[in-house]
């Protein structure tokens, strides 16, 4: 039983072939759960739409730190009613990326912390990225609380520590497989099982081991979420299976899906 709590199959990456994918992971590769992250309004909507043709697909939506440059005064107007559609389970992908531009840090800020009190007013889970900009991160959860999931998580032990406290999950996926991957592997031994969710972000962050099996299609999928899982079951000493089900349980419970 596997499920991606974190990808983006509205990407171009699979205009090719999504529903053959999609239809072969449910029914052939054991993947009983995907939610879509948003970036913006338009995939929000993208998002939604994926959600509603399959079941086994739920949607996040939100303004990615990336596309902050699309932030407007009526944005939260825009997406508190997609925030209320019932295919919609999570606020995401929002957070702070001082990675790619350090220019507009105080518009990034911004939007994050409108999100974050607009999930926290529609009681929704939100789905974060922080990319080199932990001190200002932190500094803002500390105020907000929110629950929810780091996504792809690359800091410290002490952080994951500190995200713990908050009562929120963490999200690890094909970084985990990378070869200076100190950090989250240190982290995948010490998060508690039931505060753990496995993820894809594909397209993006394909697992080491699975490079040389995509035959020229340089992209990720929920199918090669299992590498990652005995990676870590491998660390942590545990049953591959187990803890498959285990971080599908967890993904349900943080979403609030039932079935």
């Amino acid at each position: 039983m596997i499920f991606d709590s974190h990808a983006h199959y509205y990407l171009r990456e699979f205009d090719g072939d999504r529903d053959t994918l999609l239809n072969r992971l449910h029914d052939e590769c054991g993947v009983c759960g995907i939610v879509n992250a948003a970036e913006n309004i338009e995939t929000s909507a993208k998002c939604i739409e994926l959600a509603r043709q399959y079941d086994f697909l739920y949607a996040a939506v939100g303004l990615h730190p990336n596309c902050v440059d699309k932030w407007q005064d009526g944005y939260i107007d825009e997406i508190r009613p997609l925030l209320r559609n019932p295919r919609v389970v999570a606020m995401g992908e929002i957070g702070l990326d001082y990675y790619r531009t350090k220019d507009n840090k105080e518009l990034q800020k911004h939007a994050f912390i409108m999100q974050l009190e607009l999930a926290n007013e529609e009681n929704m889970p939100v789905i974060i990225h922080d990319r080199e900009a932990h001190g200002d991160m932190y500094q803002i959860l500390r105020q907000y609380r929110p629950k929810g999931v780091m996504h792809c998580f690359s800091g410290s032990v002490e952080l994951a520590r500190e995200t713990l406290d908050y009562g929120m999950y963490i999200g690890l996926g094909g970084s985990v497989t990378f070869a200076n991957a100190v950090n989250p592997t240190r982290v995948a031994k010490y998060v508690p099982i039931d505060r753990l969710l496995l993820e894809t972000d594909a397209p993006y962050l394909i697992p080491t081991p699975c490079r040389k099996y995509t035959h020229g299609m340089e992209r990720c999928d929920s199918s090669m979420i299992p590498v990652v899982a005995r990676l870590i079951a491998g660390l942590r000493g545990m049953d591959v299976d187990e803890l498959l089900n285990v971080t599908a349980e967890n993904a349900r419970r943080l979403y609030g899906i039932q079935n």
